[in-house]
């Protein structure tokens, strides 16, 4: 199986879907290591018990990181595909962090014991590798969750391969009561190979527009015009209604669907307090979404703004058509330093006008 991942991306070179790119390719050879490494450890396990006096291969997790629109999450996700062990599982961080709040509390109902041992345990026995995008943490509730449940995780032989836009070093950075975060990070750069993907190029910014337009600025009587023309289209001139999606327990409505089509606006998703719970469950319902008013994010607006980048961050995930219309240009979306992450919001954004992601 040796090369697998550099015939894989070679293939995709070939057919014109990625381009060529050196510094993807040195980071491609050690997600090529780790794969060899997890295959390995799986024919180690096969073996009759008489022969098993060796010690097993060992199978370094690793952490890939760099700047928005370089390729992690796209060479995570061609290792991911072509791994051929069975106990494997790709999430994104905003899901697993749901799914761990989740745990916890159901476990904390019901039982008295440690939540984050048995977790640990119920994700070891369902998962030998465990590939995790996005990985970055915005407040101390994730932040000791995942203290906790990383040590027990790492101490129980999961393999893990991590993307993030930030250096271990730079996770939390600033965050509250980080130094409770800092054995984490000592953790991390002790049990896992950090790769940098570096490059000057974001891959997204140079994609091709759609034939269509689906940004549509400024906001004035053409852009409800706009929105209203795509939402036709898209349902065949179907009425619109309201829709009520179940998320943990609650109800969050919706004023305008058809069933795989959402006209929605940013004061209903981003000035409510929403969080990425909900955002999830509308991404996994819809295939189209079409925002509209989207105003330009400054710092008065942080929270509006953060709220945005965990949608988009959602959309983006389930491959998410999305359809916008905005007071602004999509390069001057945002006027302040004072937002994090929107660097990966805008070239995630742009991607998703290109006539590859359409």
């Amino acid at each position: 199986m040796s090369g697998l991942l550099e015939n894989k991306y070679q293939e995709l070179v070939t057919l014109g879907r990625i381009d060529y790119d050196p510094a993807q390719l040195v980071a491609l050879q050690q997600l090529q290591k780790l794969q060899d490494q997890l295959l390995a450890h799986a024919e180690y396990k096969q073996k009759l018990t008489l022969r098993k006096w060796r010690s097993p291969p060992t199978c370094r997790s690793l952490y890939i990181f760099g700047e928005v629109g370089r390729g992690k999450s796209m060479l995570m996700d061609l290792f991911y595909e072509t791994c051929p062990i069975e106990k494997k599982r790709r999430v994104h961080f905003h899901a697993f962090m749901l799914e761990i709040h989740n745990f916890v509390h159901q476990w904390h109902q019901q039982h008295d014991s440690d939540a984050m041992s048995a977790l640990a345990q119920h994700i070891i026995q369902t998962q030998q590798l465990l590939c995790l995008d996005e990985f970055h943490v915005t407040d101390i509730a994730d932040a000791m969750l995942i203290v906790r449940l990383f040590g027990k995780l790492i101490n129980l032989g999961l393999t893990v391969v991590t993307t993030s836009n930030y250096h271990p070093n730079e996770l939390y950075r600033g965050g509250l009561q980080r130094e409770l975060f800092l054995p984490f990070i000592k953790l991390l750069q002790e049990n896992t190979d950090t790769i940098y993907l570096s490059g000057n190029k974001d891959y997204r910014c140079s994609q091709q527009s759609a034939v269509n337009t689906r940004f549509y600025f400024p906001l004035n009587e053409h852009a409800s015009e706009f929105a209203q023309q795509h939402c036709q289209q898209l349902t065949n001139y179907a009425p619109m209604h309201a829709i009520t999606l179940q998320v943990l327990g609650r109800d969050l409505v919706l004023s305008a669907a058809c069933e795989k089509i959402s006209m929605i606006s940013f004061e209903e998703l981003c000035v409510q307090a929403l969080g990425p719970s909900d955002y999830l469950a509308i991404a996994s319902q819809f295939k189209t979404v079409i925002l509209t008013g989207i105003p330009r994010l400054n710092s008065e607006l942080r929270n509006e703004a953060k709220r945005f980048i965990t949608l988009i961050d959602a959309l983006y995930e389930y491959k998410v058509q999305l359809i916008c219309t905005a007071a602004v240009p999509l390069d001057q979306l945002c006027d302040t330093d004072d937002v994090i992450d929107f660097a990966r919001t805008h070239s995630r954004l742009l991607e998703m006008q290109s006539a590859r992601y359409v």
